[in-house]
């Protein structure tokens, strides 16, 4: 999964353990989800910034000689009738921003360009340039448009590889972070149904249950995958995460110990050591 991607888990520790052990599958709980209504103006849902606003604010930071090139590039955009022709104004375009640093409006551009192209890699990497950016992003209003356009170019990877499951979990944990949690949920639901052995979506649902404290319902959800892989270290500990934050620290211990069992890595099996200690 990609960096925006990690393990919602009960506690701080837990959450430490999982990241070093089995890497991340739902976005980060330090980065505030983005709120689909706030910041709230006269009770009005945030909107996403215009990428017109966005480029003109930009561009008045751009060296003379780069914006000459810039609004050159622009206008072969406008006047190309030959798609391979704009697909590569549109990437001469996304260079000449990223080596300014202005990375929303870089992704922008190769977006546009992938959109034409019009294949699964590239559409997904402009996907992910958005998602590297939307990590740091602080504007609310930024946040929302980078949302969206990473959405879209998520959707349209999607048509071309409608049985690709990762790039659906990943659209749907973006749904998750950007304030719409039942549609990403409805998207997982979907994943999982179509392939119960979908490991990194079950996870996610369990996790999620977790979080809402529907400890059963995890609970519940690792039994039945466990029952076919009785062996899933990961499903064990979120099993064991799930009894920990319901409060049946036994039975937890006992799950954790069953989960170290199987972990080879030395440093891993220490983390959790450390972690049953400061539970009992």
């Amino acid at each position: 999964m990609q960096k925006s991607q990690v393990l919602l888990v009960g506690a701080a520790v837990a959450l430490l353990v999982v990241l070093v052990a089995f890497g991340r599958t739902i976005p980060h709980s330090e980065k505030k989800a983005m709120p689909t209504a706030g910041p709230m103006m006269g009770g009005q849902e945030q909107q996403p910034i215009a990428f017109s606003e966005l480029l003109a604010t930009a561009k008045q930071k751009v060296p003379a000689d780069k914006l000459l090139l810039i609004n050159s590039l622009e206008n072969k955009v406008v006047r190309g009738d030959v798609k391979t022709q704009q697909i590569a104004a549109y990437k001469q375009l996304y260079a000449s921003w990223d080596s300014l640093n202005q990375l929303p409006i870089a992704a922008h551009y190769l977006g546009e360009a992938a959109k034409l192209e019009n294949s699964e890699k590239s559409l997904t990497f402009a996907a992910n340039l958005f998602l590297e950016h939307l990590e740091h992003a602080q504007d609310p209003a930024i946040m929302k448009w980078e949302s969206q356009q990473a959405l879209s170019l998520l959707d349209q990877a999607i048509q071309l590889s409608p049985n690709n499951d990762s790039l659906k979990i990943q659209q749907a944990l973006l749904y998750m972070n950007t304030g719409e949690p039942m549609v990403g949920v409805q998207k997982l639901r979907e994943v999982v149904a179509a392939n119960p052995d979908n490991l990194e979506a079950q996870l996610t649902l369990a996790n999620l249950a977790i979080q809402s404290g529907q400890y059963d319902k995890a609970i519940q959800r690792m039994d039945t995958l466990l029952q076919r892989h009785p062996d899933e270290a990961k499903a064990i500990f979120v099993q064991a995460e799930a009894y920990r934050s319901k409060g049946d620290v036994k039975k937890a211990v006992e799950l954790f110990e069953q989960c170290k069992k199987l972990l080879k890595d030395p440093a891993l099996k220490a983390e959790i050591d450390n972690y049953i200690k400061s539970i009992q």
